[in-house]
């Protein structure tokens, strides 16, 4: 009877283990490609994000993935910072969902820096042993 329960104490703690680690890599991998939004860094996007992207803005444009990367390339949308706060992750198996308070720092078209207070819906969806950005929606605060 020990064993039994040894065993499956064990397999709950190796779960609660494996599940804060992939919430880990996961956090990681948000922080990362914010960061290559305000490098410009599209190489890192392009591996970042899955191919079938719809990334929305608070303003109700909604760019597919090549049109992310294009705006970014043209100078279109320039990310000039982005701060996250109080960022939640749900893992269902290789799908998860981030949610969190961000501060963007952006131009447009090369105009005036505004910064945009938004909260943020981030899809992601793990292929191999890699999350990819499938989806995004924000909306203004």
């Amino acid at each position: 009877m020990r064993l039994i329960f040894f065993i499956f104490f064990v397999g709950i703690i190796s779960s609660v283990f494996a599940q804060q680690s992939e919430q880990q890599k996961l956090t990681t991998t948000i922080k990362e490609f914010h960061q290559a939004l305000v490098k410009k860094n599209t190489v890192s996007i392009n591996q970042q994000t899955d191919k079938a992207l719809s990334y929305g803005h608070s303003n109700g444009l909604v760019e597919t993935k090549s049109e992310m990367i294009k705006n970014l390339e043209t100078g279109y949308i320039s990310y000039k910072s982005i701060k996250e706060d109080s960022l939640q992750i749900t893992i269902n198996e290789n799908l998860a969902n981030a949610r969190f308070v961000g501060d963007y720092e952006v131009s447009l078209n090369g105009g005036s820096t505004v910064v945009y207070h938004l909260k943020v819906l981030e899809v992601w969806v793990k292929k191999g042993k890699r999350w990819l950005l499938f989806a995004r929606q924000a909306i203004r605060e």
